[in-house]
């Protein structure tokens, strides 16, 4: 997946990932560390799947959503959406512009999906990117279901190098429900680069 964002990429540039987009952004700065000035990870986690000591989502839960997509999947699909907004004050109307994005688009096949709860079963950058060269940093929303607050200290501690950012009442899409203090966290990123 990596290679395949990469070949379209500009050859220098802030990568930005969300959620899964964050490791497919985390593995390139990895892999291609020369075309990333800096690396910004938003609702997402190095490694999603909870482990001994490791908060994250529980293996059952996302071998329940391949389960759920392979049974209905638009219903699947509307209801992973509304889980993004959970607990912000402006939940409904965040999901309702969130699912007005995604489902505009073509939906992708059950097996691509399937293949992206896979990656979230399995991948595990936390070691690989504690070597990591260029600016870091994580954007968190305090009410996010799917990446839990917990991982912010435990990743400031194996990434003293890295920056994380919570954002109080946002939940796992922090860029929809407070664009404002989402976007000055990138701009101010962006100055410190000139």
């Amino acid at each position: 997946m990596a290679q395949h964002v990469v070949d379209a990429a500009p050859q220098n540039a802030i990568w930005l990932g969300w959620s899964l987009g964050g490791l497919v952004a985390s593995q390139i700065a990895l892999s291609w560390p020369e075309r990333v000035r800096a690396l910004v990870t938003v609702a997402s986690s190095p490694c999603f799947s909870a482990q001994e000591a490791w908060p994250g989502i529980k293996p059952d839960v996302l071998a329940g959503f391949q389960q759920q997509l392979s049974d209905d999947f638009q219903r699947t699909v509307e209801r992973f959406l509304a889980l993004q907004t959970m607990g912000t004050e402006t939940a409904r109307q965040d999901a309702r512009a969130l699912k007005q994005v995604v489902l505009s688009l073509p939906m992708p096949d059950v097996e691509v999906l399937n293949g992206g709860l896979e990656i979230l079963k399995t991948a595990d950058l936390r070691e690989p990117l504690a070597g990591l060269s260029m600016p870091h940093l994580r954007i968190y929303g305090y009410l996010d279901g799917l990446v839990p607050r917990k991982v912010v200290p435990l990743l400031d501690s194996l990434w003293p190098d890295s920056e994380s950012q919570v954002i109080a009442k946002a939940a796992h899409a922090p860029f929809i429900s407070h664009p404002t203090e989402f976007c000055s966290a990138l701009v101010a990123l962006s100055q410190r680069l000139d």
